[in-house]
């Protein structure tokens, strides 16, 4: 047992083991010393250091304490810091150090990976910020007919239901992208005429001026009909997309509204 300023220091079995083992190497590798094992010779040694053959024999835990106790000089611990153990704080551990720069270690990897988790949801949230888009809108009900015009004439859905992200403009009939990404549309056209009238209808969807899907009907055989198309746009950031009758053509007896606008934001992307 060492004291230092009247505390007693009490060496570890850690740095017992590593003494014993740095002992072993010494005596039998360093020193080229062949022979028996390194506890037959501190037994050896303990039984050199005994008054009286009667003594009772040491455990291998004693020997190795004593022989850690009574060993002087600089300690053959490699990188391991037994002279702490031995020489200065009680119940200090050879590994102090080594955990100590593992636990440094560890936290600065998880104040890493905690600041890039922050970085990729900041990035999340910029890109999907204000993406929650989506309308649906209806002409309002008549029991007359919209056209025919002279040219084609944007349709106006008035009666709007659903309008998140404000994104759809019901004086004009457009709706105009408030973010890039890849968005779904859909619209109806219904139109119904008396039996001595013919259906003559053509819808068709628009993207910037440029024709996208249509739907029509150019028949005496029916006096009511519809129909749906649904199609898959990738918009940028201003893009307006909306739902023309084209010339010459009509919508007539929806009473019910059944003439639809619809879209909505599949998923956002940057651009």
């Amino acid at each position: 047992m060492v004291e230092e300023n009247g505390a007693a220091c009490e060496p570890t079995f850690l740095c017992i083991t590593c003494l014993y083992g740095s002992i072993w190497r010494l005596k039998t590798v360093d020193l080229k010393e062949p022979g028996s094992s390194p506890m037959e010779d501190l037994r050896k040694e303990k039984r050199k250091s005994d008054d009286s053959g009667s003594a009772e024999a040491a455990s291998p835990f004693d020997l190795l304490r004593e022989t850690a106790v009574s060993w002087t000089g600089a300690l053959p611990c490699g990188g391991w810091d037994c002279e702490c153990a031995f020489g200065r704080q009680q119940g200090c551990c050879c590994v102090a150090k080594p955990l100590f720069e593992l636990e440094e270690a560890t936290f600065t990897r998880l104040v890493g990976l905690w600041e890039g988790l922050t970085h990729l949801n900041s990035q999340i949230e910029e890109v999907t910020a204000g993406c929650k888009i989506s309308f649906t809108a209806a002409m309002l009900p008549m029991s007359g007919c919209l056209g025919p015009f002279t040219s084609n004439m944007s349709i106006s859905y008035q009666s709007v239901s659903l309008n998140q992200g404000n994104g759809y403009n019901a004086a004009l009939g457009t709706f105009t992208a408030p973010h890039a990404g890849l968005y779904s549309f859909s619209f109806s056209a219904y139109s119904k005429v008396g039996d001595a009238d013919r259906l003559y209808q053509k819808v068709q969807l628009m993207k910037n001026g440029q024709l996208i899907a249509s739907s029509w009907e150019d028949n005496r055989e029916d006096s009511e009909d519809s129909s749906t198309q649904t199609v898959l746009l990738q918009l940028r950031r201003g893009c307006q997309v909306y739902v023309e009758l084209l010339s010459g053509r009509q919508l007539c007896g929806d009473t019910q509204g059944s003439n639809t606008f619809s879209g909505y934001l599949i998923y956002p992307f940057s651009e």
